[in-house]
């Protein structure tokens, strides 16, 4: 079973997103260029959902805010047309402490300094977004739905920090020997020549490893230190790292903006495909059963839906377009 992406992913915008939207429609705006045609598709944006209008008034009230600080300080974020690097660098640095009021300020919005930290980062991928970089020394990095990082270089070492969500990584050789390290919440990995992918989670971070070998030292138990192979998956926490497993055939297909499933139990594959989707996306524990096989494609989680209703004794049930449970399939007389 072979699926072909026909569109993308699109969804109902939760407060994160809405907030986020806001500030970007405030940098657009802010452009020097800003064209008659953008403010008139600003002002549909806010009429479009009562959450846009929500976030877009709780930017304003930042922007009030940043009004108070120093004038050296407000305005890269206030000025309409930067007339040199510097108040270009100004501008950028202002906008991400706007953000950053937008984020901390807002009592309607959950996340705290986990959420700003995600919004902040040097990099960042939206729901069901794909992202390839190559960075300074060659090195490449390929960020999975909803996943951001910060990439810090400097003489002694090569650093990536995993703020949120999955990335690929390709390490690149140094000139300058500085060792390459990738940081989760939950410990430090450095490889030795490779490619791997790490997956940053609330409670684990999972390390795949498919050439090369990454060590393992989690945050708090350094005696736990473990070093993976090519083909062996983990998943490790700031105190211990779990038994290493065999690596799943198709493991890096999201690379390419796919989903391989070998046997994989119905639950566990909807729980991957809601990665990939704005709002809620379960699986009604009667079908837990079931067993899906195929490659499918992530950039249109709708179709695959579909298909699983051609293939599976299942139905798709929406309460709300943005509120979807896979159901056992009913018999109509």
């Amino acid at each position: 079973m072979l699926l072909f992406p026909s569109g993308a992913v699109t969804g109902a915008l939760t407060p994160h997103a809405a907030s986020l939207q806001a500030v970007e429609w405030l940098v657009r705006l802010q452009a020097g260029d800003c064209a008659p045609e953008v403010e008139q598709a600003w002002r549909a944006w806010r009429d479009s959902d009562p959450e846009n209008e929500l976030a877009w008034q709780h930017v304003e009230a930042c922007m009030a805010r940043m009004r108070s600080l120093p004038a050296s300080l407000a305005h890269g974020t206030l000025a309409r047309k930067p007339v040199h690097a510097q108040a270009n660098a100004a501008r950028r640095q202002s906008l991400k402490l706007l953000a950053l009021l937008a984020v901390g300020g807002g009592a309607w919005l959950a996340g705290g300094d986990e959420q700003a930290a995600s919004w902040l980062a040097d990099y960042r991928t939206g729901t069901g977004e794909l992202r390839h970089l190559v960075l300074a020394d060659g090195t490449r990095i390929a960020l999975n739905t909803a996943s951001s990082i910060d990439v810090r270089y400097d003489a002694g070492q090569r650093l990536v920090t995993v703020r949120k969500g999955e990335i690929m990584v390709a390490t690149a050789r140094d000139p300058a020997g500085r060792p390459f390290v990738v940081q989760t919440a939950h410990g430090r990995l450095q490889p030795v020549g490779t490619r791997f992918a790490v997956r940053a989670g609330s409670d684990a971070t999972r390390l795949g490893v498919f050439e090369g070998a990454v060590d393992i030292q989690p945050e708090r138990a350094p005696a736990a230190a473990r070093r993976l192979h090519a083909g062996q998956l983990a998943s490790f926490t700031s105190m211990q790292v779990a038994a290493a497993q065999t690596l799943p055939a198709g493991a890096d297909a999201w690379t390419t903006g796919m989903l391989v499933a070998h046997d994989m139990p119905l639950p566990e594959f909807i729980g991957e495909l809601a990665r990939y989707r704005h709002g809620r996306l379960a699986c009604d524990p009667a079908i837990a059963h079931l067993r899906v096989s195929g490659i499918y494609p992530l950039a249109d989680t709708g179709q695959v839906l579909d298909m699983l209703t051609r293939t599976l004794p299942v139905d798709v049930r929406q309460t709300t377009r943005f509120w979807v449970t896979v159901v056992a399939h009913r018999q109509h007389p």
